[in-house]
């Protein structure tokens, strides 16, 4: 019945993707929003039809998925809410994204759905938002200016003025506390998928470096995503590595922010100062729009491979909000109605979708450039 259902428009980064989706879809499509409060749904103002579901209600799930082509996920953190909704797409044939950057979490849906969605027919893509987006597509736009069939070597830096939202925070406290349940998962994984022999890849946090400014390890789960992407795609060559940055201008802010987030790693540790961080914010806060209008992102890519050099660009407004619910969405729209590679089980959005989502997000207001270096 629908093109697209957009589960958890009621929250913050949901409501922004509600809102983009308003505006975005094409004539005639199909579009709907669900969640467990009609009320909330009803308060958002789109004239579309509202459905019932509920994570506690696998019955409900099953019934969104069921009526639906895609179906986008605002709901998290992912590990606590996400995988009934999964499980019902991957059943169902349906098409799932989510804006995930929990590692768990995607680890733990490749190794108990990845082969029901391969057998429906489902493409279930995690890490559609600023995690992993502008770095999964970053880098297939950078492979994609460089010589075939040679080794390549790409690093990322990343720069940005953004702010968090309460969900981002709680996601990310949520994984920093269950660091042993995220190793076990990452060996499930492992174990359970099938890796190319004929092919060397290598993709993970850069360390410590001065190129202009300062470059810091950046050991989120998009260096992963670039990986998978590298090793299903053999464009990325017979021997490919990527390191990814955060990229700061001054030293004390390096410091500042490695000293942050180490304070952070170690607090979310502890129960009662894991919920004291928890509560600083609400899941359904986040920056106002003034402050959303004054954020932005830019990742540049530095590639080599067979004697030739690029320099890539991927750059953005507000990377968290208004960009992270224009990249859900116009994945959504891409499967639903775009000429996209006919894969399926969990996959990255490289493969995925690849080259048309690329250039749905161009014609969206990111961009993506190249010059020779």
């Amino acid at each position: 019945m629908y093109d697209i259902v957009l589960f958890g428009a009621s929250g913050f980064t949901g409501a922004l993707t509600a809102e983009y989706l308003a505006e975005a879809v094409p004539p005639g499509c199909r579009w709907a929003l669900a969640g467990r409060n009609r009320a909330k749904l009803e308060a958002l103002g789109h004239d579309v039809p509202l459905l019932h579901a509920d994570v506690t209600d696998p019955a409900s799930l099953a019934a969104v998925a069921e009526q639906a082509r895609v179906v986008a996920t605002t709901v998290g953190p992912y590990i606590r809410y996400g995988e009934p909704l999964v499980k019902a797409c991957a059943r169902a044939g349906t098409h799932y994204v989510d804006l995930t950057g929990e590692p768990e979490f995607v680890d733990r849906m490749f190794v108990r759905y990845d082969g029901m969605a391969r057998s429906t027919g489902a493409k279930i893509v995690h890490a559609c938002g600023f995690d992993s987006i502008p770095y999964d597509l970053g880098v297939l736009y950078t492979v994609n200016q460089l010589p075939r069939g040679v080794p390549l070597r790409i690093s990322g830096f990343v720069r940005s003025n953004g702010r968090a939202s309460g969900g981002t925070v709680h996601s990310a406290v949520t994984a920093l506390s269950r660091v042993r349940q995220m190793a076990e998962a990452g060996t499930q994984r492992r174990s359970a998928e099938i890796r190319p022999k004929d092919r060397r890849i290598s993709s993970r946090p850069g360390g410590l470096r001065y190129v202009g400014g300062w470059a810091l390890p950046m050991p989120t789960i998009d260096h992963q995503i670039v990986a998978r992407s590298a090793r299903a795609l053999d464009r990325y060559g017979p021997d490919f590595a990527y390191r990814q940055h955060f990229a700061v201008r001054r030293l004390p802010t390096a410091l500042g922010l490695a000293a942050g987030a180490g304070a952070l790693a170690v607090l979310a540790q502890v129960p009662p100062a894991r919920g004291w961080l928890i509560g600083r914010i609400g899941a359904g806060e986040g920056p106002t729009p003034e402050q959303r209008e004054k954020s932005w992102f830019t990742v540049t890519f530095l590639g080599e491979g067979g004697g030739e050099r690029v320099v890539t660009e991927v750059s953005g407004g507000d990377p968290g909000y208004g960009e992270t619910a224009k990249m859900l969405a116009e994945s959504a729209l891409c499967l639903a109605f775009d000429n996209v590679p006919e894969v399926a089980g969990q996959l990255t959005t490289a493969v995925a979708m690849g080259q048309p989502l690329i250039d749905r997000l161009h014609r969206a207001g990111l961009t993506f450039g190249t010059r020779r270096g």
